[in-house]
């Protein structure tokens, strides 16, 4: 069994490492592509051809493709992701201080929309009837709302009616921890709405096919207390595809956080990514490409790590 599993692990980093490869591989290629050069970037549209020309002999722009990407491979390796075209600043420490903000909200989405979506949907498989019929409507219409047309609706109630909340802005935790709550409150709702609304569906799903499981019947039978039938039995079988569908949601939300950002002013990586790409800062769009699919590969492999630890069918294979 302990071979199995570190076969399983095996295969599964040497999987995460070939598809962080890539997209790195890709995201070369694409920002090569890209119109201009780094030394038209840098230097802006005023800059004579030679001082452009300089420039790039000075990056390296003008070496072949191949000693250009294992020369960056390299330095990323070791953490240097260059420097920024626009103020020449380390892509690395720049990302880095980002990355808090980003986690911060999909981390916070991603649990409130748990919390609600597991809750919901185990009213509505449980209950069934009008609640189960009212959980569907309202699930449908969370889903079908856009994401900042919640935000600018929490905004108009939450902070500029009632002042609950700031309505942009962000406050780094070691500044004040209630003011960096508070500062996060407003976007990691909008962001949970639709979230808590697709995995109640996936709850509601999965527990009515564990209610109809013979172990649960024989349990009910046994006169065991219904909320340990419910919150133990039943939904411990329907865990599986609740927490690969929680799984799924923080990852779309740490790569989908342009929208919450750019809404609420938060300086993420979403904020970085549309800022480097409009004024073609290679280096930046090279670092936030990797860095994002760092943290979504490694979120993957924790969940399929959690998947081979929960179903006992996998296990044992």
């Amino acid at each position: 069994m302990e071979v199995t599993m570190a076969l399983f692990i095996t295969k599964r980093l040497l999987m995460a490492l070939t598809t962080v490869l890539v997209v790195a591989v890709l995201a070369f290629l694409l920002v090569h592509a890209m119109p201009g050069s780094p030394g038209a970037v840098s230097l802006g549209a005023g800059a004579s051809q030679e001082a452009i020309d300089e420039v790039n002999a000075r990056l390296g722009w003008n070496d072949p493709l191949l000693t250009q990407f294992f020369r960056w491979l390299g330095d990323a390796v070791q953490g240097d992701l260059g420097i920024s075209l626009i103020d020449g600043r380390s892509v690395s420490a720049a990302l880095l201080s980002r990355l808090p903000v980003t986690a911060s909200l999909a981390a916070g989405a991603t649990v409130l929309s748990a919390v609600l979506g597991i809750a919901l949907g185990v009213t509505a498989a449980v209950r069934g009837g009008t609640v189960d019929r009212i959980v569907g409507g309202l699930c449908g219409l969370a889903v079908a709302l856009p994401a900042f047309w919640i935000g600018i609706i929490f905004v108009y109630l939450l902070a500029v009616q009632s002042s609950v909340f700031p309505a942009t802005g962000y406050v780094p935790f070691e500044v004040s921890p209630q003011d960096w709550a508070m500062s996060l409150a407003l976007p990691v709702i909008t962001l949970a709405v639709g979230g808590a609304a697709f995995i109640a569906r996936q709850t509601r799903a999965s527990m009515l096919d564990a209610l109809q499981q013979e172990h649960i019947r024989t349990l009910r039978a046994t006169a065991t207390p219904t909320w340990k039938i419910l919150y133990i039995h039943a939904l411990r079988y329907a865990s599986l595809p609740i927490v690969a569908g929680i799984a799924l949601q923080f990852m779309g939300l740490f790569g989908g956080s342009v929208v919450a950002e750019q809404l609420f002013a938060m300086p993420g990586l979403g904020q970085a990514a549309q800022s480097s790409v409009s004024t073609h800062d290679a280096p930046a769009v090279q670092g936030v490409v990797v860095i994002a699919t760092v943290v979504v590969v490694a979120v993957n492999l924790a969940l399929e790590l959690a998947t081979k630890f929960l179903d006992p069918k996998l296990r044992a294979a």
